[in-house]
């Protein structure tokens, strides 16, 4: 673990960093499905929110 030594023999201690990486952009087919994922999650939010309505 990397540390360092101050004045009056204090240590301090620094966490270890984690590589970093490049993210690389969505392809089409990323994007297809992120879209799907997405109209699919407001269908399931918006009938949850209707049921609630309907039910009170």
């Amino acid at each position: 673990m990397p540390y360092t030594k101050e004045e009056g023999g204090r240590i301090n201690n620094f966490a270890v960093e984690p590589d970093m990486y490049v993210a690389n952009p969505p392809s089409s087919n990323e994007k297809r499905n992120y879209a799907i994922g997405g109209v699919l999650a407001l269908v399931v939010v918006s009938g949850v929110v209707f049921l609630a309505f309907s039910v009170s």
